[in-house]
């Protein structure tokens, strides 16, 4: 059988995500095919992978990582939030169904043998697979269907690394928890654990992992020092935009983004954050949005006319058209680019329940959602600059009216999103934008931006790419985890613990 080592954690967000994409690119560098993998992933940040279809973003980097494209089997079940009680379920790729929570948790096991064919697939291509849990197996009134964690660590027959961030405290509690809530069965799965985000002296935790050596009778894979550049890399879901910085500071030029309570794709948002001369501001909902703003950029949604209602009970509506009265700049990406103009309909309950908005009126032009998605890799040229764009799509419905006529980008021969007559309002439907370097630097010299430094977003990606997975090659001990993923059985590694 391929190796194969699932990560699980004791709660969310304690770096999982990281962790794959540091031991995929480690384990590449040692010459081993490495393939990234989550059963089951919740995230409105999506990528478009090579086959058609789109995954979670996490999934994505951790395929650049191995050095390899984001295929639909690396995630082949995706839920997307729509509301606080439902989901789209897309189903390698494509969407398949939406339903609420309740009747996914009864529907779920429906999808193991998808699952379990697209595990099979990458591991005919692969000489270890990496596979990121979701949430925690501690939640133990989860583990009925369970196909995110433990449920798909049985099926599949793979031993379970089990990470706990220290960062948050009690990080000895929450590791030997997780092994008293779960059942035997499922503590037989955890071959090691690891502590994630030490700050500080390592050799200090030395008496707590002896601590957890002794009570979970599982050897440590390793103490982790906090990454300090993990920031520099796309985050997999919104939570990350609550825990990180609310304003990036490098210069004179502010962005500000609204944070919508749907958000999608912020990862749009990363390259401006790199960029010198650029502040990035995240305003949070309860507060104003900054009257000084050079440009408000509304950033995309999973649900159109839902984050609509969520804009104006915030009074963001009317900072934005104050802000257009002064003269100044509003960019729309994707949804974002739907509320700029008159109407967002969605006859058929597409992303909600049926019915239709008014939008914020700054673009002449309607939106109808409709059940077809575009999801695609694009090229286009920026009209304005010229400027060359990489991005990509992923969207419902189309926009249609008079400001069209003034595209924001050609696709070919086709026309993307739309501008006002000043140029001051503009709305596009491509993702991913800012991450192409000659754009970035067009646009943002569009802006007023003078000397605006360029770099080269990607490099920067990959860069980091590197270092974390050097710091995994220093920090853990990636010959045990190997072992225990060859051998497919927790057994080697606890006869070896203590």
């Amino acid at each position: 059988m391929t190796a194969a080592l699932m990560i699980q954690g004791t709660g969310s967000d304690v770096g999982k995500s990281l962790i794959v994409a540091g031991l995929a690119r480690a384990y590449s560098a040692r010459g081993l095919r490495v393939r990234p993998f989550k059963p089951q992933n919740m995230s409105n940040n999506a990528a478009v992978a090579v086959d058609g279809g789109e995954i979670g973003r996490a999934q994505a980097l951790q395929a650049l990582a191995c050095g390899v494209e984001p295929s639909v089997h690396m995630n082949p079940v995706l839920l997307k939030p729509e509301t606080d009680t439902g989901a789209q379920v897309i189903v390698r790729g494509k969407r398949e169904a939406t339903f609420s929570a309740r009747d996914y948790m009864a529907a779920r096991a429906q999808y193991l043998p998808a699952i379990l064919e697209s595990f099979t697939h990458l591991s005919a291509e692969a000489d270890l697979v990496l596979i990121e849990g979701a949430g925690s197996p501690a939640e133990t009134n989860l583990r009925h269907r369970d196909i995110a964690n433990m449920g798909f660590a049985h099926a599949a027959d793979v031993p379970v690394l089990l990470v706990g961030d220290i960062h948050r405290g009690g990080v000895i509690a929450s590791i030997v928890g997780t092994f008293e809530v779960i059942s035997p069965e499922d503590a037989d799965r955890i071959a090691t654990f690891l502590i994630n985000r030490f700050h500080g002296d390592t050799t200090l935790f030395e008496d707590g992992v002896r601590t957890l050596e002794e009570r979970s009778e599982r050897p440590c894979a390793g103490v982790i020092p906090h990454f300090a550049d993990a920031g520099k890399l796309p985050a997999e879901d919104a939570v990350a935009l609550d825990k990180r910085a609310d304003v990036t500071k490098t210069g004179d030029t502010t962005i500000v983004i609204p944070r919508l309570s749907r958000i999608a794709n912020f990862d749009d948002l990363d390259p401006l954050k790199l960029t010198p001369g650029v502040s990035v501001e995240i305003v949070h909902p309860g507060h104003p949005l900054p009257a000084d703003a050079d440009l408000i950029l509304l950033p995309g949604t999973k649900s159109t006319i839902g984050d609509l209602e969520f804009l104006r009970a915030q009074g963001w509506d009317i900072d934005i058209l104050a802000h257009a009265r002064r003269g100044r700049r509003v960019l729309g990406l994707c949804g974002g680019y739907q509320m700029l103009g008159h109407m967002v309909r969605d006859p058929d309950g597409i992303e909600g329940p049926p019915g239709s908005a008014k939008g914020l009126g700054l673009l002449n032009i309607e939106t109808t959602l409709t059940g077809d998605k575009a999801v695609k890799n694009t090229k286009a040229a920026h009209v304005a600059s010229g400027a060359q764009i990489s991005g990509y799509e992923i969207h419902l419905g189309r926009s249609e009216g008079e400001d069209c006529i003034r595209p924001f980008a050609e696709i070919g021969r086709r026309r993307d999103g739309a501008r006002s007559k000043d140029g001051h309002i503009e709305g596009t439907y491509l993702h991913g934008i800012f991450a192409s370097d000659e754009f970035r630097a067009a646009y943002l010299t569009g802006l007023g931006i003078k000397d605006v430094q360029e770099f080269a977003y990607n490099a920067v990606v990959e860069e980091t790419l590197d270092r974390l997975g050097a710091h995994l090659e220093r920090h853990a001990d990636l010959d045990l985890l190997l072992e225990i993923a060859r051998s497919r059985s927790p057994a080697p590694a606890r006869r070896e613990a203590i």
